[in-house]
């Protein structure tokens, strides 16, 4: 019997919400996480819930902290949300970018501006233009997601733009270069840019292909590997469920680990399939390795 490729955690520096469960204003035929507007298999998070599991973070030494959906702004609730986290540590928000309002982006401004930490906006936008990021996420949704960004620039944040390569990987440079001007017109004078890969589960197993089974970790692969690459090696995430080893996984039963942050501190087995695309990349679902492509590099 092959013996199963496990991973401890070596210490729980970033903690996830799901706090948009899988609730989602746009339908995108690429989601990892299958997230819709009628998917509410995964409901919201609460203010009084995320406070019981900030309270629980401190003691595990929390560095900070990072709140995803489904679209985590269709939570009335996430403001207050992100003003109490600040009180613990620093904080990012990863959405779509399409349902920011003037009012909200002021409030976030002053939420930030209140809070000795830091509050980032990771905004998803797949491409440079309508032609490449519409068909994967709805029409006109790079426009509205534009609009998102602006709103965030002129309050003075540096939101990050995370892309997901759908294309040939000799197009990259070239593509995140257009992305970086079509930006940099708009007023966002050094933007971030992130690029990812794409996740074949949920929604995009369905768009092109899942993962082939020879595309999996096998224990003897993490003998001489940096686990610290691996996100389970150093986060976890709350759901309304409880608490998972990361938020790819949120759908897989087996990925859930208990009720607390202190029953979720066990090793983690990642024999499923997209565990292999973590092992290739690195923690690809946190803020390291942002750049500004073209001339800002």
């Amino acid at each position: 019997m092959e013996k199963r490729p496990f991973v401890a955690l070596q210490a729980l520096d970033e903690l996830w919400f799901q706090v948009g469960g899988t609730l989602c204003n746009l339908s995108c035929t690429h989601c990892f996480v299958s997230c819709n507007p009628s998917n509410d298999s995964f409901k919201f998070l609460g203010l009084e819930r995320v406070k019981r599991f900030l309270r629980e973070s401190v003691d595990l030494g929390v560095k900070e902290y990072y709140f995803t959906g489904g679209e985590p702004f269709l939570n009335r609730e996430l403001l207050p949300i992100l003003e109490e986290t600040l009180c613990y540590g620093p904080a990012s928000v990863l959405t779509n970018g399409t349902v920011f309002q003037e009012k909200n982006v002021r409030e976030l401004r002053r939420i930030a501006d209140g809070s000795r930490y830091t509050l980032e906006l990771r905004v998803s936008i797949d491409g440079p233009t309508a032609e490449i990021n519409d068909p994967l996420r709805g029409a006109g949704a790079f426009d509205a997601a534009l609009h998102g960004v602006d709103l965030l620039v002129q309050e003075g944040f540096l939101p990050i733009i995370t892309v997901v390569q759908t294309w040939p990987e000799e197009q990259s440079l070239v593509l995140l270069a257009q992305f970086a001007d079509v930006l940099r017109r708009r007023g966002y004078t050094r933007p971030r840019l992130k690029l990812l890969p794409t996740l074949r589960i949920g929604m995009e197993a369905m768009r092109t292909r899942g993962y082939t089974p020879e595309e999996r970790v096998h224990a003897e692969m993490l003998e001489g590997y940096d686990v610290q690459r691996l996100i389970c090696s150093h986060s976890r995430i709350v759901t309304d469920r409880g608490v998972a080893v990361c938020p790819i996984l949120i759908e897989e039963p087996g990925a859930h680990l208990g009720e607390t942050l202190a029953d979720a501190l066990t090793p983690f087995a990642v024999s499923h399939a997209a565990c292999y695309t973590c092992y290739l990349y690195g923690s690809i679902c946190v803020n390291a390795s942002t750049a500004s492509p073209g001339r800002d590099r």
